[in-house]
């Protein structure tokens, strides 16, 4: 038996949004947020940015653990080659939501899992295109009056039905929640993590948001679909 399955599973991240997905593996885990810089250098494309501190974050925690397999990302949202952080302000984010309302822009994310013990790593990115439908004025500013804006990079949150701010997804709907968990899942495999759920992208498309996921095959050949 591969003594990597006996470890245990840590989430490097404070996100509630990042918890709920690593929830639908269906397997236990631990929560320990990585103290790390989310700075970019000067230069730094914008696909290599969440890949290295998706990389930093896990090694930040993996150095603190005797055995354990570390999950960590970072996502970026870019919009015309800018990268688009968390609003400083509700002024920000209702200037964030114009920009990129009936836009088109991209969401990556930088998958690092690395085994804490023999510190085998992998590192993806997951890019996906995210259009905004054409909202008034009036609906952004009654959105960042609520408050859910300002923790989210881009100043929206997809999973959000009553707002209900993205039109069209092309790529996986997870990714822009922070966490795409198909490559989650391909890579805790890869270090032989034993995940038994193959329904995962039809629990990723149902709960949130009910976009369909075009990685799916590519990612995790034979999963379940609703679609």
């Amino acid at each position: 038996m591969n003594a990597e399955r006996t470890y245990g599973l840590v989430l490097a991240s404070q996100s509630p949004r990042r918890r709920h997905l690593m929830a639908l593996l269906g397997l236990p885990f631990d929560v320990c947020p990585a103290n790390v810089p989310e700075e970019r250098r000067p230069g730094e494309p914008p696909a290599a940015f969440p890949q290295r501190l998706s990389q930093e974050k896990a090694r930040a925690v993996a150095t603190h653990l005797d055995s354990a397999i570390v999950v960590a990302a970072d996502t970026v949202v870019v919009h015309r080659g800018e990268i688009l952080g968390k609003p400083r302000g509700p002024e920000e984010a209702g200037a964030m939501l114009r920009r990129l309302r009936g836009e088109r822009h991209r969401v990556l994310t930088g998958v690092t899992v690395v085994n804490a013990a023999s510190g085998k790593m992998i590192t993806e990115l997951c890019d996906t295109f995210v259009w905004l439908r054409p909202m008034s004025d009036e609906e952004i500013d009654a959105y960042v009056a609520s408050g859910d804006p300002l923790d989210k990079a881009a100043a929206y949150a997809i999973q959000n039905a009553e707002f209900a701010p993205v039109e069209k997804v092309v790529g996986c709907p997870a990714n822009v929640m922070g966490l795409p968990m198909c490559h989650v899942v391909r890579n805790l495999r890869r270090l032989g993590v034993e995940v038994p759920s193959e329904a995962l992208p039809a629990q990723c498309e149902v709960r949130y948001g009910g976009y369909h996921c075009a990685l799916t095959e590519l990612v995790m050949p034979g999963a379940v679909r609703r679609w």
